[in-house]
């Protein structure tokens, strides 16, 4: 039916010289109410259900967040994709400077001997670290124009590029600590990281990537303590208020805690497709740095102790979540507290007049919503149709897109159409600032509940090793089961079923049991998921 109805617009309505298949639909559609949607090239996504990793490989592309680069297993975040990072730098940047933390800048490599002072630390990145042997390039004599390594500047040690910074910050620290009175240290940096992975998906798992890694010293252990504890409360609220995805907060088991810690906090969330993705964590460090790099402080009473340590850290990992939990098989569906345009605001008009008249009639309408700290965008580009820039708009995931045309300006009235539901109204001008504003809030509300509400009929209870594998492999998402707490039964049950313990939940019960794999003594349920 549809090949019919082409063919018939197409023999009515021929395509002007020079105007591409695509645009011509959008043509027919915005023109002649023909759906365009289908034959939308900018769309055209892989559907969840079909393939959901390559409805999320296209979507990061299409939406215009990120692409790969020239660099294997790198990738460039677009603008649309950094506007979205920089919101959440931003307002992450807020929180960690309101809970008494300062900005800093530390080197991108680190010395191998620096790296080696923390075994467990060396041991965890060591596969994945990139090294710096030498320092100056030379003309190849074999070879014009091109450039050989020059076996002259081989560096006396080698430079490890960063995948973690604790080792040269904390060489750092020693000379920054001589007494009680220069603790605590409370210090974020915002930078960059490489960790040389052989298989990469664009956000989720890249050899280089953007994060924020805090780094603090403490006088007492229940300091440090608190500080991991407080910084992984600071994740879940942001990722769970403004991000609009619901997480677990728990503890890393003795495997899967970050390498050099003595206990690791973390955040973990559950994407569409029901596998976990761990959204932050925060590490308690003990005194392994600080002994590591012999950090010492003179206390009150005159005595050496050696500093307490925490680190914390999310990376654009989080644009990942960001994507994978809210958005659909038209798009992107961004939180309004994260989107960089929150309104778009599309005329539809004919005629260098009619348009004048729409930009007089939305002018005071912008400065209002600008005046209240909404983003708002007037897409009065002329190389794009309408019915184009609706399809656009949806695909990027803007909360809120209004239409105005001539029906409009005679009526007084808006078309308001919001992403999350897909549903248009038509709302008076008296009352669309108000409107406005309420609906953003409706849809950061709504698309958290939504999250939410996949996340809990997706946490499971199981309490037999068939009955684990039977709901992981048709139904996923985070089962809920009793182990014995060793190593060697959580390693088997990796290796048989991909799944991983994500967390010992931090609101866990106490309960006595029995193992679902080994049949010995559980005190507790831990959560598994398979996970990205």
């Amino acid at each position: 039916m549809l090949i019919i109805s082409t063919f018939v617009y197409f023999v009515k309505f021929p395509p002007a010289k020079g105007v591409h298949f695509q645009n011509y639909f959008v043509l027919l559609h915005t023109k002649y109410n023909f759906c365009a949607k289908d034959f939308s090239m900018s769309k055209n996504l892989t559907s969840r259900a079909e393939d959901y990793s390559k409805w999320y490989n296209e979507l990061v592309v299409k939406a215009g967040l990120a692409e790969s680069s020239g660099v294997r297993g790198c990738m460039v975040i677009k603008p649309y994709g950094y506007a979205i990072w920089e919101r959440m730098r931003d307002i992450l940047d807020k929180m960690f400077k309101d809970t008494g933390h300062q900005n800093a800048y530390f080197p991108i490599f680190v010395p191998k001997s620096y790296f080696e002072a923390e075994e467990k630390n060396a041991e965890g990145f060591a596969k994945e670290c990139a090294v710096v042997t030498h320092y100056r390039l030379k003309a190849d004599p074999n070879q014009k124009g091109k450039l050989m390594v020059d076996p002259q500047a081989k560096l006396e040690e080698e430079l490890i590029v960063r995948p973690t910074s604790e080792a040269i910050i904390w060489n750092t620290y020693k000379t920054w600590i001589q007494s009680y009175r220069d603790l605590p240290i409370l210090i974020n940096q915002w930078a960059n990281v490489v960790r040389w992975e052989m298989r990469t998906r664009l956000f989720l798992r890249t050899a280089e990537f953007l994060w924020q890694e805090g780094h603090t010293a403490h006088a007492t252990q229940a300091e440090a303590v608190e500080e991991a504890q407080k910084m992984n409360e600071v994740y879940a609220t942001f990722v769970e208020q403004y991000m609009g995805v619901p997480v677990v907060r728990g503890r890393k088991t003795e495997t899967e805690r970050f390498a050099g810690a003595d206990d690791t906090y973390c955040i973990e969330a559950l994407m569409q497709d029901g596998k976990a993705l761990q959204a932050g964590t925060s590490h308690f460090l003990g005194q392994n740095f600080a002994k590591a790099f012999d950090v010492k402080y003179a206390t009150k009473e005159g005595a050496l102790e050696y500093v307490w340590a925490s680190s914390w850290g999310v990376s654009t990992r989080l644009m990942g979540a960001l994507i994978m939990s809210h958005s659909d098989d038209n798009g992107l569906v961004l939180p309004p507290l994260l989107a960089p345009i929150q309104v778009v605001i599309v005329p539809i008009y004919k005629g260098e007049e009619q348009l004048q008249a729409i930009r007089e009639r939305i002018s005071p309408l912008m400065q209002a919503l600008k005046e209240r700290n909404i983003a708002v965008k007037f897409d009065d580009d002329d190389t794009q149709k309408p019915g184009f820039k609706f399809h656009e708009y949806e695909l990027k995931g803007i909360p809120v897109r209004l239409a105005v045309g001539q029906r409009d300006l005679e009526n007084n009235t808006y078309e308001v159409a919001r992403r999350d539901t897909l549903t248009k109204e038509s709302v008076s001008g008296d009352n669309i600032i108000t409107h406005i504003e309420q609906l953003l809030k409706d849809i950061q509300t709504n698309i958290y509940q939504k999250a939410l509400a996949y996340r809990d009929s997706h946490i499971t209870e199981v309490n037999s090793y068939e009955e684990f594998k039977e709901v992981l492999e048709n139904k996923g998402g985070f089962l809920s089961a009793h182990w014995d707490g060793t190593p060697e039964t959580e390693a088997k049950i990796k290796e048989e079923t991909q799944a991983t313990i994500r967390c010992i939940p931090l609101d866990q019960k106490e309960e006595a049991g029995t193992c679902i794999y080994s049949g010995k003594p559980s005190k507790g349920r831990v959560l598994f998921a398979k996970a990205y």
